[in-house]
């Protein structure tokens, strides 16, 4: 069903999705009716709207907005995700809810109150922030945003520039507080949970942060050293997640009680102009830092063709469909490049899967060995570009 999903054309068909989203309410025997769906904001508060349970995310987004009177044209800067709340009021990203999903189903069919539904913008170019100040609601929205990252450690500041910030939150100038804030280190970043990469050695500990069309790095070494290091979304040649079941007694599965899943998410990197190498993090969000990666990659292609991410009508979904296939080509394409490391793509599949039990979810793959494993798994990434002379 997800290899299906990916196809542009099948993905922004409304009989697909329309089969997707009843199969969501029948799996979960939740009838149609009118609801109350209590959606979060960074700053703490809590907006209920009254949506039906049938509803997918773009009209419960659309109902946000009007409840919080965020105009129109404002809306396709926002987005709905789902997140864990911690005890302290923190929390972290599971993932950015998908056009085809009800958001009600979604939430509740987890039966654990601490999964909410929060309301965050969308875009990663600071540059649309501007478009977002220009209406009260919005400059509200995102000026609340940066307090809340600032606050949780997300933006770093020197002592002087929280100095600065406090004294523009006191006046109020609410502009001029994002705007500085533009200027500090990790603006717009969107900070994942301590995980486990194997970059630059395997089982180091690293804490990812992405924003700036890039995944930061802050690895913790095995000597308590911590460095600090970018990959460019536009070096990743492709990405893939996979999703494996640790082996027990040479099955592919632990033998009693609930399954342990691991997931990885791994992306191919242009190191240098002639050497691409594979980068594995393992974390429970691989699903989520995909998600990032594919928005930034679309947002690059939408920006490069001229487009906006204003929404102009109701006609926005099959604009966003549009402009993501083309983003999504590279998944048929030749590889531009070809890896020093193997003679196949079999070889770099080993490197990024478990040996048994690998699922991919990007294109489901029921495979008893990493080498049964096709190159459709990867996702191709359209805004790859090479490395030259000058670069180096």
């Amino acid at each position: 069903m997800q290899a299906v999903r990916q196809d542009p054309l099948l993905g922004g068909s409304e009989i697909f999705n329309g089969f997707l989203r009843r199969a969501q309410q029948e799996t979960q025997q939740i009838p149609t009716e009118e609801v109350q769906l209590e959606v979060l904001l960074s700053s703490g508060q809590k907006v209920k709207v009254s949506i039906l349970t049938s509803d997918q995310t773009e009209e419960v987004l659309e109902a946000v907005a009007s409840k919080l009177d965020l105009p129109e044209d404002l809306i396709g800067y926002f987005h709905l995700f789902l997140v864990l709340e911690a005890k302290d009021g923190a929390f972290s990203f599971i993932r950015k809810l998908q056009e085809f999903e009800l958001p009600y189903v979604s939430v509740t069919s987890l039966h654990n109150p601490e999964y909410r539904i929060l309301l965050r913008k969308s875009y990663w170019d600071s540059a649309y922030d501007e478009d977002v100040m220009e209406q009260r609601v919005g400059l509200n929205l995102l000026y609340a945003q940066t307090v809340a990252d600032l606050e949780r450690g997300w933006i770093l500041a020197s002592k002087e520039q929280h100095r600065q910030l406090k004294s523009l939150q006191e006046k109020v100038s609410k502009k001029e507080f994002i705007r500085l804030a533009q200027t500090l280190k990790y603006y717009g970043y969107l900070k994942f949970d301590p995980c486990v990469t194997d970059f630059p050695e395997k089982g180091c500990h690293v804490l990812v942060g992405a924003g700036n069309s890039e995944l930061n790095f802050q690895v913790k070494l095995p000597n308590d050293q911590v460095k600090e290091g970018s990959f460019k979304v536009t070096r990743m040649r492709c990405w893939r997640v996979t999703s494996s079941v640790p082996l027990h007694n040479g099955t592919s599965g632990p033998t009693t009680g609930k399954p342990e899943v691991k997931l990885e998410l791994a992306f191919e990197y242009l190191m240098s102009k002639d050497r691409l190498q594979w980068v594995t993090i393992t974390s429970p969000q691989a699903i989520m830092l995909s998600i990032c990666l594919q928005s930034m990659v679309d947002e690059l292609m939408v920006k490069k063709a001229g487009g906006s991410i204003r929404k102009k009508s109701r006609g926005r979904r099959a604009n966003l469909t549009l402009q993501r296939s083309d983003s999504q080509q590279a998944v048929k394409s030749p590889p531009l490049l070809d890896s020093p490391d193997c003679s196949s793509r079999d070889c770099v599949v080993a490197k990024v899967s478990s040996k048994l039990g690998s699922v991919s979810l990007r294109a489901i793959s029921h495979s008893g060995s990493s080498a049964d494993i096709g190159t459709d798994d990867f996702h191709g990434n359209y805004a790859f570009e090479g490395i030259g002379d000058e670069d180096l």
